[in-house]
């Protein structure tokens, strides 16, 4: 997540308990390594390092030997460029604003930002996030499917919000979503391929189908669309997952703040954020009406899902997934029963939101997205509490179950999901300090980022618990958790595996136990096929450069050893920017991660005059509009990255 929407959804919350007694656990197992590779091999055209996610990701059958981090950590920067380690390089690719490869459609970047919004249909969209790798020629050549969170309409627009009109309400909207291309390597380079017969652009206007228990329900029916199944666009899109049968999950986050609301929102509305106006400074509604929600109050429940779609399928529809409920989702990470069935981990990046998991009622088939295309229709959907002295239980939302009944104002199960929110409320599922991206490690640990949580334990508002254990949480945490018996299990154990923050620093709420290079506010996590686990810092641009939080560093990307703790700093990144999303070629040697936002002004709207103000990464040269790119990291000898 790049902006820090949570402070505007201080929203009527009730004061549910977090610490509660459960039962005794049994003992757990998980599927990985050789066993998961062989069953994920027949799954897709993919390869099965590259097939699962934080279960057998990239690089997998490159264990080397050595110790996990192989690499010297580097300090904290405050360049404008991107720094790696020494015998490391970078290269950035797919910026913003160049072609994605559409066939007939290559319009170039046009340095004013007059390109049109029909040119920007056809290129990379803003704000890169969420990204990942599914190969075609192994690590030679395949797709890199990326997110496009939000967009800056100062750098966006020639004369960024002056004269608003329809036109640039379409361009904001074709820079949202999700871009595939196809990528290839050539002496140590990679390019994207233009044309490419892969190469798609889904934006918040692209046509997409709605599954599971909310399709069809009153509550998705719109005058446009009555059927209830059928929604123009994704947006906000932030974190994404893999599927074992090759498919790419975006997850919508902060779509709330997208609609106008009315004047007198309703409980329902409140508790989502729904508010009169745009806290956010978006203006969609001034010219497209389905955005103005005291117009059109069913629109905002068709946003805020996790959307599956098949890369290796050009022709293919994306699809709304409502089982898996509605959120401001950050992430969606897959991992596997040992009776085959997939287990969805998802964090809601919001202050005092929820840790879910959606297990599914059927296992993966062979046969890749085909033969799965209804999996994540069917199944159940929980919501995390974390309980004390380390124990804590997965609870179902489940329609008829305990509280979550018509006389609650649950009247089916596709009101569950799209009120998961207040059914986990009546729950009582643990609020927690913003969770993010989820992985699993190689030892079956699931990890979750807390970025922070500046309101914990303030005035009206949930106190510290044992999950969340420090007040104005403004360094945020990872906390991991383990299932008795599998993915499966009801019960689990979970304990802190960092607090973020200073060893040195006396204040508790600064105080942190990391071992090594020092962070705050993490955001990103991925576990590559070696098992290192890569932490991406989101730390607000409105916080760096003041007193504690300068000596953590400006958004960096580092790698730490989830048997020692151990962390070194990787990666940092130019001046303003969120280093976002992460995966690797199957063999390993490339990484790539995305550069969102450079040069955000922790207090200023970007200037179209001037716009090279504070950053003009990656172009370099004055008067260059920074722009959001992908990096591809590769050690200078071709060794694997990391080691």
């Amino acid at each position: 997540m790049a902006k820090d929407f949570s402070a505007m959804e201080d929203s009527n919350r009730s004061s549910n308990p977090s610490i509660h007694d459960i039962s005794e656990p049994s003992r757990r197992t998980f599927l990985r390594g050789s066993a998961a590779a062989a069953f994920l091999a027949p799954l897709s055209g993919l390869t099965a390092l590259t097939a699962l996610g934080g279960c057998a990701t990239a690089g997998g059958s490159a264990a080397g030997s050595g110790p996990l981090l192989g690499f010297a950590g580097i300090p904290i920067s405050n360049a404008d460029t991107v720094t790696v380690p020494p015998g490391y390089v970078s290269q950035a690719i797919a910026a913003w604003g160049e072609p994605v490869g559409l066939s007939g459609e290559l319009p170039a970047f046009k340095p004013d930002g007059s390109n049109s919004a029909a040119e920007q249909l056809a290129q990379f969209g803003m704000h890169h996030d969420g990204i990942h790798y599914f190969a075609i020629e192994g690590s030679k050549s395949g797709l890199l499917v990326m997110n496009h969170e939000y967009v800056d309409d100062g750098l966006l627009h020639r004369d960024g919000l002056a004269q608003w009109s329809a036109e640039k309400v379409r361009k904001a909207q074709a820079a949202h979503g999700v871009s595939v291309c196809e990528v290839t390597e050539k002496d140590g380079r990679w390019q994207v391929v233009l044309p490419s017969p892969w190469a798609r652009r889904f934006t918040a206007s692209t046509p997409m189908a709605v599954s599971g228990p909310a399709a069809g329900h009153a509550l998705m029916k719109t005058a446009a669309d009555p059927s209830g199944r059928r929604v123009l666009g994704t947006l906000n899109n932030c974190g994404s997952g893999i599927t074992p049968w090759g498919t790419y999950l975006t997850c919508e986050e902060n779509f709330i703040f997208y609609f106008n609301g009315p004047d007198t929102p309703s409980a329902h509305e409140t508790r989502w954020g729904l508010r009169k106006g745009n806290p956010a400074g978006y203006r969609w509604h001034e010219h497209d009406a389905r955005f103005d929600a005291s117009k059109h109050p069913n629109e905002p429940h068709r946003f805020g899902w996790v959307v599956e779609i098949d890369p290796m399928n050009p022709s293919s529809t994306p699809i709304k997934r409502t089982a898996m409920g509605r959120a401001a989702h950050e992430g969606a990470t897959v991992a596997l029963t040992r009776d085959r069935r997939a287990v969805v981990y998802m964090g809601e990046d919001a202050r005092f939101e929820y840790i879910y998991k959606f297990v599914s009622r059927d296992a993966v088939k062979p046969g890749g997205a085909a033969a799965n295309s209804e999996l994540l229709d069917h199944g159940t959907l929980y919501v995390a509490r974390f309980d004390a002295e380390g124990r804590g239980r997965w609870l179902p939302l489940v329609h008829g179950q305990g509280p979550l009944s018509a006389a609650n104002g649950f009247a089916d199960q596709g009101e569950v999901v799209l009120k998961s929110r207040q059914a986990s409320d009546l729950l009582g599922g643990t609020k927690m300090d913003r969770p993010e991206w989820i992985d699993v490690d190689k030892q079956g640990w699931v990890y979750c980022t807390l970025t922070n949580n500046s309101n914990r334990g303030g005035k009206d508002h949930p106190a510290v618990d044992a999950a969340n254990p420090r007040a104005n949480n403004s360094m945020g945490h990872i906390i991991r958790w383990k299932e008795d018996g599998d993915h499966d299990g009801l019960v689990f154990e979970w304990n802190h595996f960092v607090l973020a923050g200073d060893p040195f620093n006396e204040r508790a709420e600064a105080k942190g136990n990391v071992k090594g290079d020092t962070f705050a506010c993490p955001d990103g996590l991925w576990v590559d096929g070696r098992g290192v686990l890569w932490i991406q810092t989101d730390m607000s641009t409105s916080a760096m450069g003041k007193g504690e939080l300068a000596v953590m560093g400006q958004n960096q990307m580092l790698a730490a050893d989830p048997q020692t703790g151990e962390v070194r700093r990787f990666l940092t990144g130019p001046i303003g920017c969120e280093v976002t999303g992460a995966t690797m070629t199957p063999d390993g040697r490339s990484m790539f991660v995305n550069i969102q936002h450079p040069g955000e002004s922790p207090s200023e709207r970007s200037d179209p005059a001037q716009p090279d103000r504070f950053s003009n990464w990656p172009d370099k040269r004055p008067g260059a509009r920074p722009r959001s790119a992908t990096v591809v990291i590769r050690r200078a000898d071709g060794g694997l990255v990391g080691t």
